[in-house]
């Protein structure tokens, strides 16, 4: 096989959660250009518009479907709604997450001790339970795949320290170890479990910092190449680990982070503006 074809995927059933913008839309749009047909979910149909016109535009099926997954239950139920209508699954990539926000919408960045316990049970109903309600809800659908993978996206949040996000951190940290879990009790059963671990990636989720030019330069100060990812510099990390170009890789943490999480790579020698939350 010529080592580009290892990156294809025709005719796989992919599930994406968090679909619609950012790191997800753009995850989702890589597959179908691969060969996927897909399943792509939001809280609300209206906002999975512009990513299934983009999939139908590459000549791929797609299915757009609608739940919260703070709620109850909703989590597991996106999985089987999304294997029915596509015949079953063969890839997953968990998209979906949420960070602590105030009543406008806007992330609210707190040190912990500052922090309401609401919000921080808010973000692991979220980022950590509804990946645990993934997972086992896509276990019997991967289980008959032949080519079955199963991708969370996690964060470089969950590699290094990350002030003023502990909820964010700590569950994408749980997110890693769950995946080296799932791998390896699932490895004999032929379903790949892997993680994603993007640094700053500028979306619509992370504008409140990438768009304060006082925050965005203390956190790419703190990146070796000194800026901001793409969401398309995500997706080729995605579709490796989706692909069978990844047919031996189960239980790792993909880190794309422009070298953040490299130990001591934040201190070599680049200079550092001072914490915009050195007073919290």
């Amino acid at each position: 096989m010529n080592a580009v074809d290892l990156f294809r995927l025709d005719g796989a059933r992919a599930l994406v959660t968090g679909g619609s913008r950012g790191i997800g839309r753009a995850v989702a749009e890589g597959l179908a250009d691969a060969g996927c047909d897909l399943v792509v979910t939001a809280r609300t149909l209206s906002a999975l518009d512009s990513t299934v016109r983009a999939v139908e535009d590459r000549g791929r099926k797609a299915v757009a479907l609608d739940g919260d997954l703070a709620g109850p239950g909703v989590a597991a139920a996106l999985v089987d709604r999304a294997a029915s209508a596509l015949g079953g699954l063969d890839v997953v990539v968990h998209n979906a997450g949420t960070l602590p926000t105030a009543e406008d919408g806007s992330p609210l960045l707190l040190p912990l001790q500052h922090a309401e316990q609401g919000d921080w049970e808010t973000v692991i109903t979220v980022n950590l339970n509804a990946t645990a309600a993934v997972c086992r809800a896509s276990h019997p659908y991967l289980l008959e795949s032949a080519r079955a993978s199963l991708v969370l996206m996690s964060s470089v949040a969950g590699v290094v320290g990350t002030p003023m996000m502990e909820a964010y951190a700590a569950t994408k940290a749980a997110q890693l170890s769950l995946a080296r879990s799932l791998a390896v009790g699932w490895a004999r059963q032929g379903i790949r479990v892997n993680a994603l671990c993007p640094g700053w990636t500028r979306t619509d989720m992370t504008a409140f910092a990438s768009e304060a030019d006082v925050l965005s330069d203390w956190l790419t100060s703190h990146v070796p190449m000194g800026r901001w990812a793409t969401t398309d510099e995500v997706v080729g990390a995605a579709l490796f680990l989706a692909s069978p170009a990844a047919s031996f890789v189960t239980g790792h943490a993909l880190v794309v982070d422009g070298g953040l999480a490299v130990p001591d790579g934040g201190l070599a020698g680049h200079p550092k503006p001072s914490s915009p939350f050195a007073a919290a």
